[in-house]
């Protein structure tokens, strides 16, 4: 564990398994600097444990960093459910996982991530209160997806201003990688704005209907980060961005709200050397747990949730600005950044 290159001074790493349900489940607690730890549940069909203790690990760690950046009174934290979403799912199995979460006493707020519903965090309700992004409850605030696309979008405007004078989209061309719940989103609001978008995802008929629906055009998964377009825009899962897939980029602009799309660290160099602007993941897709926070504070407020969010995409330009005037790489700032606001809650 504490060899892993993923692993950075977590402050735990629970391992939960239920036999009754097969529930086999990691909660990994970055940091509770700036309260207690929160990020959302992701179940996935892991290729084995390291990889599912990774994923855990490096989920956590961007998701202090996601709270640092966004000025929220919250930790890092994040769950893993090993597991295929569409066959392994059960009321049990969320009911032994809120088991698991309550046992950490409130250091850890669980919400929804990948492979997760709503629904599914409701049988985790009955078993402890430390969940959020529930649709029922006195502060309710429900799916968080619609929030995070929000701020991407916003991020993707901001990119473009940062890197062209302008953030208009109307002759813009976007690549959207995933259109799940955020990246379908997403891409609503591009079009709406007048830019050209391409589409893909690994479930086509998600694809065909949002290009019915929106008339994005739909290409090739193995196509879609290649295309020659302004922005290119992962919402799927992370690690995208490596060094045979960046070598091959053609567009100006990475931005999209996909958690660790850096294959590793060094890529945010090879991005700023090969002058692609960068949004970084953790700071452009921090809508949602701008959400679920107000879900935690126990007094939902919508103009909270705006005020943050602006305030967010404001830390975000200031991020683009910083990197343009030192010369560094958008992620190096961003990373530096959110390591200092924790060091300085921890004094």
């Amino acid at each position: 564990m504490f060899d892993l290159p993923s692993f950075d001074a977590h402050e735990g790493v629970h391992v939960f398994h239920d036999d009754k349900t097969g529930l086999r489940a990691v909660i990994a607690i970055h940091s509770t600097a700036l309260g207690p730890a929160a990020g959302g549940c992701r179940m996935w069909d892991y290729v084995d444990s390291q990889a599912m203790v990774r994923d855990a690990l490096r989920l956590s760690q961007g998701m202090s960093y996601k709270n640092a950046m966004a000025d929220l009174p919250l930790g890092g934290g994040k769950s893993v459910i090993w597991g295929n979403a569409k066959t392994d799912k059960s009321p049990d199995l969320f009911r032994a996982f809120g088991r698991a979460v309550e046992s950490l006493s409130g250091n850890y707020w669980t919400a929804e991530d990948v492979g997760l519903t709503p629904q599914d965090l409701e049988y985790a309700r009955e078993e402890t209160r430390y969940v959020a992004g529930l649709t029922s409850g006195a502060a309710a605030s429900g799916d968080p997806s619609p929030v995070t696309a929000e701020g991407a979008y916003r991020g993707i405007r901001a990119a473009l201003l940062a890197d062209t004078g302008s953030d208009e989209l109307e002759g813009r061309s976007v690549a959207v990688q995933g259109v799940g719940h955020v990246g379908a989103n997403i891409v609503r609001k591009l079009r709406r704005a007048g830019a050209t978008v391409y589409i893909a995802d690994i479930a086509a008929d998600a694809v065909s209907d949002l290009a019915d629906e929106t008339g994005a055009i739909p290409v090739g998964v193995d196509e879609i980060l290649f295309r020659e377009v302004d922005v290119v825009s992962p919402n799927a899962l992370g690690g995208v961005l490596n060094s045979d897939t960046i070598a091959k980029l053609n567009c100006q602009i990475v931005a999209g709200a996909a958690n660790n799309q850096l294959f590793a660290p060094e890529m945010g160099d090879e991005l700023a050397s090969r002058g692609i602007l960068y949004a970084p993941d953790y700071v452009i897709n921090g809508g949602g747990i701008i959400n679920v926070a107000a879900e935690i504070s126990g007094n939902y407020d919508e103009a909270w949730v705006e005020n943050k969010l602006s305030s967010l995409i404001d830390t975000l330009r200031d991020v683009f600005e910083r990197s343009r005037s030192e010369g560094r790489a958008t992620h190096r700032i961003a990373d530096e950044v959110a390591r200092s606001r924790i060091a300085a809650a921890r004094r």
